[in-house]
C-alpha cells in the first residue's frame, strides 16, 4: 500500500490520480491533498478521502473549510495553508510517495522539500524541473530518491529507457501536435487571437499550456526537462511533429533502433506508470490499433515557432536563461490572453527578457525564487514598453490620415 501526497489535488492530475486511487483501493491510499484555492472540490476531496492534512492557498481558505469540515463531523483533518502547508503535506511522514502537480513554480518549495525528505516524486509540473532542475536532480542523486515524469511526453520516454543503456541512447525524441497553427501562413500570425490559440487539435488542457502548445514553448521546456531528468545534453533531445498525438515519445539507441511509446491519450495511463513503478498492473486503459493506420511525423519550423528555438539556447546555457525562460513566458502568455499583445509578442517578449539576463547558476531555492521573480519583472517592463510603443503609433497614425 502507498499513501499519497498529492500536491494539487483539484487540478487536472490530482483528480486522474485520485481517480486511479478510486480503482486501485488495494494499492493507494491518501495521506495530505493540497488542494490550492478551490474550496468546493477540497471540502469534496476531503470528506471522500479523509485525509490527515489539507493545504489551501491562504488561511482564509483553510479557516473556511475547517468550519466546513467542523460542521461535517469531520475536524480531525487537519488543515494548513500557503507555501508552508503544501510542504507539510509533502512531507508528512505517513506519506511514501508525492504527486508534484501544482502549476507554474508555486510547488517548487513543496516538490523539494519532499526530495530531501526522501520520498519519490512522480512529477507533473515541468516548471519546478525547468527552473530548478539542476537543483532538485542533485539532491534525489545524493538521497538515492527516484524522480519519476508524470508528463505524457517523459513518462514515455522512461518506458523506452528501460530497454537499453543510459550509455546507448543516441537521441531522445519528444513529439509535439504542432498545436493550430502547424500549417498557417506566418503572416497571419499577428492576427491570431486568444480564442483561437486556445483550440487545441488533440488535448483539452488549461489555458497557459494550452497557449503553450500553440508557440511550441511547451516544447522547449520538456526540451529543458529531458535534459535534467534523463542527464543528456540539448543536442541529445530532437523534436519531431507528430499530428495523431499517438506515439507520446521515442528513444532512439546507438545501434539504430527506435522505441516509441504509443498509448491512449490520457493522463491516468502516466500516472499510474509512476505511481506503480517497476510494476505494472493491470488497467482499462487500452489502445486501439486502428488509430496507427496513418501516422505523420514531420521537422519543426523554427521560423513558425521561434520559442523553440530560444529554449535550445536556454537550455545550452541552463541555470538563470531556464529560469528567464519560463517565467517570462508565463507573463507573455498572460498579456496575449488579456489582449495586450499579439500572438508573436510573445516569443519577442522572452528573446528580449533572455538578452537581459546574466549567466548564473542558482544553488538554492531561495535564488531560483529571486531569479523568476526577477525575470517576471523583466517581462512585465518589456510588454509595458511594447504597449507604450503600440499607443504612441497608434496616435501617430490617427494624427496623420
Amino acid at each position: 500500500m502507498k499513501h499519497l501526497a498529492i500536491l494539487g489535488s483539484t487540478g487536472s492530475i490530482g483528480q486522474s490520480t485520485l481517480s486511479i486511487v478510486e480503482q486501485y483501493p488495494d494499492r493507494y491510499s491518501v495521506t495530505s491533498l493540497a488542494a490550492g484555492k478551490n474550496l468546493p472540490v477540497a471540502l469534496e476531496q476531503a470528506l471522500r478521502w479523509h485525509p490527515k492534512v489539507v493545504s489551501m492557498a491562504t488561511e482564509e481558505l483553510a479557516h473556511k473549510l475547517s468550519a466546513e469540515l467542523r460542521r461535517a463531523c469531520a475536524a480531525d483533518i487537519e488543515v494548513v495553508w500557503g507555501a508552508a502547508g503544501s510542504v507539510a503535506c509533502a512531507t508528512h511522514p505517513e506519506a511514501d510517495f508525492v504527486v508534484s502537480a501544482i502549476v507554474g513554480v508555486a510547488g517548487l518549495e513543496a516538490t523539494y522539500a519532499a526530495i530531501l525528505s526522501g520520498k519519490p516524486v512522480g512529477l507533473a509540473n515541468k516548471e519546478c524541473m525547468v527552473a530548478a532542475g539542476e537543483i532538485l536532480t542533485k539532491a534525489a542523486r545524493e538521497r538515492g530518491v527516484p524522480i519519476l515524469p508524470i508528463d505524457s511526453e517523459h513518462n514515455a520516454v522512461h518506458q523506452c529507457m528501460r530497454a537499453g543503456e543510459h550509455r546507448e541512447v543516441r537521441h531522445i525524441w519528444l513529439t509535439a501536435s504542432g498545436g493550430p497553427f502547424r500549417q498557417w501562413p506566418l503572416e497571419h500570425f499577428a492576427a491570431i487571437t486568444p480564442e483561437q490559440a486556445l483550440k487545441h487539435p488533440t488535448w483539452v488542457m488549461g489555458q497557459r499550456i494550452t497557449i503553450d502548445s500553440a508557440t511550441m514553448l511547451n516544447k522547449g521546456l520538456e526540451i529543458i526537462e529531458a535534459c535534467r531528468l534523463f542527464a543528456v545534453p540539448p543536442s541529445q533531445v530532437r523534436v519531431t511533429v507528430h499530428p495523431q498525438s499517438t506515439v507520446h515519445s521515442l528513444v532512439e539507441y546507438v545501434d539504430g533502433s527506435i522505441l516509441a511509446q504509443i498509448s491512449v491519450t490520457d493522463m491516468r495511463l502516466p500516472i499510474l506508470y509512476a505511481l506503480s513503478y517497476p510494476d505494472r498492473p493491470a488497467s482499462k486503459l487500452t489502445f486501439d490499433l486502428a488509430a496507427l493506420s496513418h501516422l505523420d511525423f514531420e521537422q519543426p519550423d523554427f521560423a513558425r515557432f521561434p520559442c523553440l528555438r530560444l529554449a535550445y539556447e536556454a537550455a545550452e546555457k541552463g541555470g538563470a536563461h531556464c529560469i528567464a525562460l519560463n517565467a517570462s513566458d508565463e507573463i507573455a502568455v498572460e498579456a496575449f490572453l488579456a489582449r495586450r499583445i499579439a500572438f508573436p509578442g510573445i516569443a519577442a517578449t522572452i528573446e528580449q527578457v533572455l538578452g537581459q539576463t546574466p549567466v548564473s547558476h542558482p544553488q538554492t531555492i531561495a535564488e531560483v525564487l529571486v531569479a523568476d521573480a526577477e525575470a517576471r519583472e523583466r517581462a512585465r517592463e518589456v510588454i509595458a514598453q511594447a504597449s507604450v510603443r503600440v499607443a504612441d503609433s497608434f496616435t501617430r497614425s490617427s494624427q496623420h490620415p
